[in-house]
């Protein structure tokens, strides 16, 4: 089982409380492109990736998927739908082979009630997305594609980024078409832009990884 004070959202209990809460979550496991759960399911778990990444998605007017999150590992999903009752607002998608632990919406329920201190947790992470995933259904709005796909690449790094020699490596494997559905773009127009960043010296790809090597650069680009 997963340290729990390593997921956020119970770093607040104490051991005993930790290992009450444990038996009721289950562990399973999604393969790369597999739904967890689909817009309009009943909203019957809340979940916690353990080992991954899940992009949580929508379909646009024109039927072009829209990445609106991606879950990281210690980071919950379904948490709004599950509290407040409603299906699924959106797609849940394994974005590479991917582990979680879930919890039934009637053992959340009964845990939230024992201890009030989640409830707490789970509503500032919850405040703290929905403004983050407004932020960028805006952003696909109003700004230019390059200011778009810079901000991403800003966020990106601030979330999963690791520190190496001035640079910063974004700690997951994105596709130019993964880019293109973030940014609510095509994926010729993706591969133009980061093209275009590589010549600018902006950004560098290794191993399947996006390297951010003039971070002030791409700020610039932000508008």
């Amino acid at each position: 089982m997963v340290d729990f004070k390593k997921i956020p959202v119970f770093s607040t209990l104490n051991t005993s409380d930790a290992e009450e809460v444990k038996p009721y979550l289950m562990p399973a496991k999604f393969r790369k492109k597999e739904a967890i759960f689909s817009e309009g399911d009943p909203s019957d778990w809340l979940y916690i990736v353990t080992k991954g990444k899940v992009k949580i998605t929508k379909l646009s007017q024109s039927g072009r998927e829209l990445i609106l999150e991606i879950i990281s590992p210690m980071d919950f999903f379904g948490g709004v739908a599950v509290m407040r009752g409603f299906p699924y607002p959106a797609n849940a998608i394994a974005m590479e082979d991917s582990e979680v632990l879930k919890i039934s919406k009637s053992n959340l329920m009964r845990i939230l009630d024992r201890f009030p201190t989640l409830m707490y947790c789970m509503a500032m992470n919850i405040g703290d997305r929905i403004k983050g995933s407004h932020e960028a259904l805006k952003n696909i709005a109003i700004e230019k594609v390059e200011a778009r796909i810079a901000s991403l690449l800003i966020k990106l790094s601030e979330k999963t980024g690791i520190k190496t020699d001035g640079a910063i490596t974004i700690d997951m494997k994105l596709t130019k078409q993964d880019i293109a559905e973030m940014v609510g773009t095509t994926v010729e127009t993706s591969i133009r832009t980061m093209s275009k960043f590589k010549k600018l010296g902006i950004v560098a790809e290794k191993t399947g990884q996006i390297v951010i090597k003039d971070i002030n650069k791409l700020k610039s680009l932000c508008g």
